[in-house]
């Protein structure tokens, strides 16, 4: 059954996502222990899934308290989420880094074209020296995937790095600037620039290294810094092989195999209708050997064109019947 299953990109209507979700569903329920525990749990079993909102989403704190392999054997890579002190990692077993690739590769591609158009410069200080992020594996391997060798990580050298891009502008060179948001703050801070040809994207928040901002004051000060028209930005996380990407306004979109809802928080088992806030439901079909049905922490709101707005986070007390087996 699971050969059926890593196929995930041929997915390209909403008839054909929900029949490879409710497959993924019956094939996780059979072999993922944890999340057939949660099923059971809560009193959802095989028989009572017809449609994709039948599917439990687990609650994303599992990823730190328990095993998640959908697998029989060891994974190839387990990826770990960045942690201040005192917090527990989230741990992400897979099995097939080409799953991984592909997604990558391909979610890429349907949101910005042929990654050998672009130079690939990227600003991950808080990441680099962590041999089990996601974040730095798909990076890293996109920056290969250029074939350029104008594209490279940058530390905290901005001389080199308002050297190379004072090039690239010179030769009119399409280029994607992708750093986390804390980095690309220290830039907008301490010096100018004047940006034509290049993109740029931010990847998350602060990383416990400076106060966070609210997103549309973020990009204002960045927009006004590096003078670019947009402020593209990148949705992932440990616990996903998949990416959304905003192009502008903070506004993001999904690869057709992957789903954003909204739940409330008040009651974690409601869905809610468009444009209602609430925290964010994630499928991914391509977390074939994990959990691909997530509950996160993240808060938002989804459209009816099924783009969808982050709008902050809430902290694990707030989770209101959704962490039954955590504690």
């Amino acid at each position: 059954m699971r050969d059926a299953l890593l196929d995930f990109d041929t997915v390209h209507s909403d008839m054909a996502f929900e029949s490879q979700a409710l497959k993924l569903f019956a094939y996780q329920y059979e072999n993922n222990s944890t999340y057939r525990s949660y099923c059971d749990l809560i009193n959802v079993h095989d028989s009572d899934v017809e449609r994709v909102t039948d599917i439990p989403f687990l609650p994303i704190q599992f990823f730190k308290t328990h095993n998640l392999n959908s697998f029989t054997s060891d994974p190839a890579i387990i990826f770990r989420s960045s942690k201040t002190t005192g917090q527990t990692a989230s741990q992400h077993p897979v099995h097939d880094l080409d799953l991984y690739i592909k997604s990558f590769e391909k979610g890429f591609a349907h949101f910005y074209g042929n990654i050998e158009d672009y130079v690939l410069l990227a600003l991950l200080p808080s990441y680099l020296e962590r041999e089990d992020s996601s974040l730095v594996f798909m990076v890293d391997h996109l920056i290969k995937k250029t074939k350029r060798t104008d594209s490279g990580f940058y530390l905290n050298d901005w001389e080199a790095l308002r050297t190379k891009l004072n090039a690239l502008e010179s030769k009119g060179q399409k280029t994607i600037l992708l750093g986390v948001s804390f980095a690309l703050l220290d830039g907008a801070e301490n010096f100018q620039w004047d940006l034509k040809n290049t993109l740029l994207m931010e990847t998350g928040g602060m990383k416990g290294m400076r106060k966070e901002w609210v997103r549309s004051a973020l990009h204002q000060k960045l927009r006004d810094s590096y003078q670019v028209n947009q402020i593209h930005s990148e949705y992932g996380m440990t616990e996903l092989l998949s990416q959304a990407y905003s192009k502008a306004e903070g506004i993001f979109e999904t690869p057709p195999w992957m789903r954003v809802f909204a739940r409330s928080v008040e009651d974690p088992f409601e869905l809610l209708h468009n444009n209602k806030t609430g925290a964010l439901n994630i499928i991914d079909l391509a977390n074939v050997d994990s959990c691909a049905f997530i509950a996160t922490q993240d808060l938002g709101k989804v459209h009816s064109d099924k783009r969808f707005e982050v709008l902050g986070r809430f902290d694990h007390a707030e989770i209101r019947g959704c962490n039954l087996m955590v504690l």
